[in-house]
C-alpha cells in the first residue's frame, strides 16, 4: 500500500521483484509506478480505512494474497483492517490506531508506566496558554495525527504556547485534517534523540538499528537533518532504548512487523516521543543493509510473507543519512554542486527528490526534504564528517 506522496515505491516494489512476489499495488491515486504494473493496481479510499479493507477483500475474493504491507502512515490502518478480515499477518486495527493517534498513544503509554513527556490533550476552547503554564515551560505543542515534525512547534512561554496552537491548526487544515481537532502540548523533554528502526515478531521486537540523530533538535521547529548508526551512545543505554522501545510497542498492542521509534536521552533519563508502526521515512532506509545487502524493504516483505529471516544483523560498517533542509519557502531554481557532494570520500549517493521549478515549503507548514544524502565509513564520527562536507558544497537557490 503506497500512498501517493511516499518517496518508497520503487524500493519496495524492487524488493518485491527480488522475491519473486507478485505485486499489487494500492493507492489512491493511480501513481507513474501505474504504466509498468499494468493491471496490478488498485485505487483505494486510504482516509476511510474500513472502505479501504472492503476494496481489499473485494480483490481477495477474485485474487487470493498472501499478504498486506502498509509502507508508510498513511496506509497502516487499512492494512490491518484488511488483514484481520483475511486472516493474514498483521497488527490489530485498534493497536495501529493508537499509533497513528499521539494523544492515544500518550494514553496507552501513560497506562503502561512507558516514560514519556508530561503531557495535556487540547480541545478546541481550552485555555492553551494556562494549560502550557500549568505543564511549566517550554513546551511543545503538536498535532496528534501528522508526521515527520509536521506542525510541531517549541514554545517558551504560554503566550508562544497559545499562537502555536493557532498556527498548528492552519496546518491541519493545509494538510486535509480537521483544524477543530485535539492537539498536545508538551513538556519539552532535553537531551539527546535517537531513532530505532524495528522489527516486530509475534510480539517480541527485534532492533535493528538505533540511529543517533548528532544535530540538536531543541526548537523552535523540529527538522531532522543527520541520521548515523551504530550509535555512539554507552551499551548500557543503548539496552535501556532498546528495552523502552520494546514497552512501547507492546503498550499501544502492536505484534508484528515494522516499528520506528522516536526517543529522547538525557544523562540516565530517557523518554519515548512516539513510535510509529512503519519503517523509517523518505529514502533513509537506503542507508541500512543486511547480511549480504538485504534492503530493509526486502526485510520487511520477508516477514509479512513468512519467509526466512536469516541475515537479519545490519552490515558492519558505520552508515548515515542526511535529510537535506528546506532553507526557506519559495520555488526551487537549481541545487549546485551535487557532483562535489557526491564526490567527497563515503559518499554513496545524493538524491534531489524536488523537481526544479516546483514550490518549497519549510517546516513546521511543509511536508518534505529538499532531498537526500547517503555516507558509509569504518566510523560514525567519519560518517557524519562526510555528510557535513559534502552538505557543505550544496548550493541551493530559492526564488
Amino acid at each position: 500500500m503506497l500512498p501517493s506522496a511516499t518517496y518508497r515505491a520503487t524500493d519496495f516494489v524492487d524488493a518485491a521483484a527480488k522475491l519473486g512476489a507478485d505485486v499489487v499495488v494500492g493507492s489512491e491515486h493511480r501513481q507513474a509506478l501505474s504504466d509498468s504494473m499494468g493491471d496490478r493496481t488498485l485505487v483505494l479510499t486510504l482516509r476511510q480505512p474500513l472502505r479501504a479493507a472492503d476494496q481489499i477483500q473485494r480483490l481477495a475474493e477474485r485474487t487470493p494474497l498472501d499478504a498486506i504491507v502498509a509502507v508508510d502512515d498513511g496506509g497502516t490502518r487499512a492494512a490491518a483492517a484488511a488483514s484481520e478480515r483475511l486472516g493474514l499477518r498483521g497488527n490489530a486495527l485498534e493497536a495501529v490506531e493508537r499509533a497513528r493517534n499521539k494523544a492515544s498513544m500518550r494514553a496507552a503509554f501513560a497506562d503502561a508506566g512507558v516514560p514519556q513527556p508530561e503531557y495535556r490533550v487540547v480541545r478546541p476552547g481550552d485555555d492553551e496558554a494556562a494549560i502550557a503554564a500549568e505543564l511549566g515551560g517550554p513546551v511543545v505543542v503538536k498535532p496528534v495525527t501528522l508526521s515527520m515534525s509536521r506542525g510541531v512547534i517549541r514554545a517558551d512561554d504560554p503566550d508562544a504556547a497559545a499562537a502555536a496552537a493557532v498556527r498548528v491548526r492552519a496546518i491541519l487544515g493545509e494538510a486535509g485534517e480537521d483544524p477543530a481537532s485535539r492537539l498536545l502540548i508538551e513538556r519539552f523533554a532535553p537531551g539527546e534523540e535517537v531513532a530505532v528502526e524495528g522489527l516486530l515478531r509475534a510480539g517480541e521486537l527485534e532492533v535493528l538499528a538505533i540511529f543517533d540523530k548528532p544535530d540538536p533538535l531543541d526548537g523552535p521547529y523540529f527538522e531532522e537533518t543527520l541520521y548515523v548508526t551504530p550509535s555512539r551512545l554507552p551499551r548500557a543505554t543503548q539496552e535501556a532504548i532498546a528495552r523502552e522501545s520494546a514497552r512501547a510497542a507492546a503498550a499501544l498492542g502492536l505484534r508484528e512487523g515494522p516499528v520506528h521509534a522516536e526517543l529522547r536521552v538525557n544523562g540516565d533519563d530517557l523518554v519515548v516521543l512516539e513510535l510509529a508502526a512503519r519503517s523509517i521515512g523518505g529514502l533513509c532506509s537506503r542507508s541500512l543493509r543486511f547480511g549480504l545487502g538485504m534492503s530493509l524493504e526486502e526485510l520487511i516483505l520477508r516477514h509479512a510473507l513468512g519467509l526466512p529471516l536469516d541475515g537479519m544483523k545490519r552490515e558492519e560498517r558505520a552508515a548515515g543519512v542526511m535529510m537535506l533542509p528546506i532553507p526557506r519557502a519559495g520555488t526551487l531554481r537549481e541545487v549546485r554542486g551535487i557532483d562535489e557532494a557526491r564526490a567527497v570520500p563515503g559518499i554513496g549517493g545524493v538524491e534531489i527528490t524536488v523537481a526544479t521549478g516546483k514550490p518549497v515549503v519549510p517546516l513546521p507548514e511543509g511536508d518534505r526534504y529538499l532531498g537526500f544524502m547517503f555516507a558509509k565509513a569504518d566510523t560514525p564520527d567519519r560518517v557524519e564528517a562526510a555528510l557535513r562536507e559534502a552538505h557543505a558544497k550544496l548550493e541551493v537557490d530559492i526564488a
